[in-house]
């Protein structure tokens, strides 16, 4: 739907626009279509913003996300395009929504049904919320990430909701011949003072206009809110457990037939000859065998006969792009690219050295594609947080303009950062090409965690300065194996640099800066990164920079209380900055009864963190004793267990309390995860664990049985993000809580990446044979 003019002049006599009152369009259209209407964003300074103080060092002042944040910019960036996206009444009584983000799991279809429910005054089950096609005209609209869905939509999306049920009004008061006033509006029904009712199915074309018309309308207040802030089912969760839902690989293109392809021994090696290409493609089921730039693809009946003609292959390898390269080598080169904290404290510190490994970004689902591409146009089907910078990139690949390449996002199957990047549709795009015929990749479990995109790994310093009761100053140098931006967030940083207040530096500085908070009044602050070794995939684990980095500051914040001789909840309850941040940190405190009395070998931590105007803490208990860490797991890192685990969050409005408790309860288990078992072993260029059966994220051995999630009242109005904010402060507590339990305070994570308790599986062939013995560990 083309969006309206928009030079078009205000509204004649209209109320002045206000907190709740905006603008918007009833546009052109058989049935009714509203959209918002939002201005150009302004730049920080005319927002009146004002600049943070920038040190001659050219790095802006520690509290600068108190004034910007990532999540601000990226509302800031959409905002110019929402009068694009739409809300259409339909002729049956239902109203359609095409999201332009992806759903993988976190469940934003169900809240975006909840804004347009509350409204619209129809039930949340007659919205109908599909997944936008990739839409270049949206520009920064279509980007999914930075915990930002729901921030940057939740005005936009009530707007256009509201001017609907405005226009529905305004025809149902020629229908029955009453005033709008004297009408209302409810479970889709708009009902007149003399009984008399028409649905708004009915009023759908009566309510459209022939021509695109401005309109001002006032948003629903929040003490009249029936269904935002209710908690509320997952609309596709029937689907979800029936197996009705349909993902990428679910999807029934014609002569899309299954392809994997045979990849390199090391990360990102290429092709060099191959001794039976002929002898491949006659085996049962292979229709095509090719060389790609990623290894050799092959295409068959199905994704078993894939595999077996994967395994078959025999070819010789050139060297990848981190060749010999192995965890130590990785640290050596971090700690040569570490910058120096400045000069020896003359006070009393506090201080840490961490190192954080490698950690896989695999979904639950494989990544995975489908691509039909023809000689002037291809279609490309997959699950993409960013399709816009998806569609630009396949186009440039097979010489195609932009607007030839036709890209879906189906839903996905999990993402935790993974789909930011659309390395399975662009392979899929380029076979496609090659063999001239539609094909539905798969990659196998091996290939994602050897060849496809991983967590960093990292090294933090933290040194504090105090004095008595004060503290005086806080330094913090992370230093990062280089993570790749090239997915749509750098898009944005790139578009808005010249407005954003962080002076003069480079491109990871201003988003290492723009989403590192530091929440304690801890005097001077500093806070720098460093990046290096530019030869890995990279991507981030659901957050980019904030799980190490908290985990490295909360570690040194025990020690410094203890140091200080302060109770570790008491010391920030002190030194926090606000009431929300302490509100929470209370709550965590109150709730998981901080303090009392536990057997050796057991201890309690507790663990805060904020961003994108939101905050939580976590409060956990963990078993070390030998009898857990030593309790048998076949083929498994066993080690301590968390057997508690309390988590409060402030996200302001929470649109859906029982999907953001969802997200909470995943944030933990990623936060044990990253802590105890969850880490990648890189070894001569290539990475041990081949599979989710030897890459330990959380499992049920290691799960707390008990878990509660508080979400505060409502403190600030608005949505603030939510997505990844948990993850940290976990990661964090269960680490502090480690070190309370054994007297030692971690500083390499995972904890037990120095055992190994698995026999690797061989790089050649890529694909392992599949197992054969699971009868055997049934129990």
């Amino acid at each position: 739907m083309t969006g309206p003019d928009r030079t078009s002049q205000p509204v004649p006599g209209a109320p002045a626009l206000g907190r709740r009152r905006f603008l918007g369009y009833v546009l052109a259209a058989p049935t009714l279509v509203t959209a918002a209407e939002f201005g150009p964003a302004p730049g920080a300074a005319a927002a009146g913003v004002p600049a943070p103080g920038v040190p001659s060092a050219g790095i802006p002042s520690p509290d600068l996300t108190e004034l910007l944040d990532l999540n601000d910019v990226m509302t800031a960036a959409a905002l110019p395009t929402a009068h694009l996206i739409t809300v259409e009444v339909n002729g049956d009584g239902t109203v359609s929504f095409a999201l332009p983000r992806a759903e993988v799991g976190q469940g934003i279809t169900t809240s975006t049904a909840m804004l347009i429910a509350e409204e619209m005054d129809v039930p949340v089950e007659r919205v109908r919320v599909t997944l936008a096609d990739a839409r270049p005209e949206l520009v920064f609209n279509q980007l999914t990430g930075g915990s930002n869905t729901t921030v940057s939509t939740y005005t936009p999306i009530r707007v256009a909701a509201a001017l609907a049920r405005a226009r529905l009004l305004q025809a149902a008061a020629g229908e029955l011949g009453a005033a709008v006033t004297d009408l209302s509006l409810e479970a889709g029904v708009v009902t007149g003072p003399a009984g008399r009712s028409i649905g708004i199915g009915e009023l759908s074309g009566k309510a459209a206009s022939a021509a695109t018309q401005r309109m001002s309308v006032e948003l629903k207040a929040r003490e009249r809110f029936t269904v935002i802030g209710k908690p509320h089912d997952r609309i596709d969760a029937l689907a979800a457990v029936t197996g009705r839902k349909k993902f990428t690989m679910d999807l029934d293109v014609p002569n899309a037939k299954p392809t994997m392809v045979c990849r390199p021994p090391t990360i990102n090696g290429r092709v060099g000859e191959v001794a039976n290409l002929d002898e491949v493609g006659a085996m049962p089921g292979v229709t095509d065998v090719a060389v790609v730039s990623t290894g050799v693809a092959v295409r068959a009946e199905t994704f078993g006969q894939c595999v077996d003609a994967v395994r078959a292959l025999r070819v010789s390898w050139k060297p990848g792009t981190v060749e010999g390269a192995s965890d130590e080598s990785v640290r050596k080169e971090l700690r040569a690219a570490e910058l120096p904290l400045g000069l020896p404290p003359l006070t009393p510190v506090a201080e840490g050295r961490f190192t954080f490994h490698f950690r896989g970004n695999s979904a639950l689902e494989p990544n995975c594609a489908i691509a039909d591409v023809r000689p002037d146009r291809a279609e490309i089907w997959a699950s993409l947080k960013a399709p816009i910078v998806a569609q630009q990139t396949i186009a440039a690949k097979l010489g195609l303009p932009p607007r030839a390449v036709r890209v879906h996002v189906t839903e996905g199957g999990g993402s935790f950062g993974r789909k930011l990047f659309f390395d399975a549709a662009l392979e899929a795009a380029e076979i496609s090409r090659r063999i001239g015929k539609p094909v539905k990749l798969m990659w196998h479990r091996a290939d994602d965690s050897r060849q496809g995109r991983t967590h960093p790994m990292a090294t933090s310093r933290v040194r504090v300065a105090y004095a008595g009761d004060t503290v005086l100053g806080y330094q913090q140098r992370h230093t990062s194996v280089s993570t790749d931006f090239g997915h749509g967030l750098g898009e944005i940083l790139t578009a808005m640099a010249a407005q954003l207040p962080v002076g003069d530096i480079g491109f990871a500085e201003t988003f290492f800066q723009l989403s590192q908070s530091m929440p304690y009044d801890f005097g001077v602050t500093s806070r720098l990164l460093s990046e290096t070794a530019k030869g890995f995939n990279t991507g981030s684990m659901r957050n980019v920079y904030s799980p190490d980095v908290t985990c490295a500051r909360e570690l040194v914040v025990d020690r410094l209380a203890a140091k200080m001789g302060k109770d570790p909840f008491r010391f920030r309850r002190a030194f926090l900055r606000d009431d929300r941040a302490r509100a929470v940190l209370e709550k965590a405190a109150e709730a998981g009864e901080w303090g009392r009395s536990m057997p050796a070998g057991t201890a309690q931590g507790i663990a805060f963190h904020s961003e994108y105007h939101s905050v939580s803490a976590v409060l956990v208990e963990i078993d070390c004793r030998p009898e857990t860490v030593g309790r048998p797991v076949r083929d498994g890192v066993t080690g301590p267990r968390v057997t508690k685990a309390v988590v409060a969050v402030d996200v302001g409005l929470a649109v859906n309390p029982r999907g953001l408790e969802a997200q909470m309860m995943g944030c933990v288990m990623d936060g044990i995860a990253q802590t105890l078992t969850a880490g990648l072993h890189l070894r001569d260029g290539y990475f041990l664990e081949a599979s989710w059966d030897n890459y330990f994220y959380t499992r049920q051995w290691n799960t707390p049985p008990e878990l509660e999630v508080i979400v505060m009242p409502d403190t600030t109005g608005e949505p603030g993000g939510a997505g990844e904010l948990g993850v940290a402060a976990s990661m964090a507590a269960v680490a502090c809580a480690y070190g309370r339990a054994t007297g030692t305070m971690p500083t390499t994570f995972p904890i037990n990446h120095g055992t190994l308790s698995f026999i690797p599986k061989p790089t050649v062939p890529p694909i392992p044979q599949s197992p054969t013995d699971g009868l055997d560990h049934v129990r």
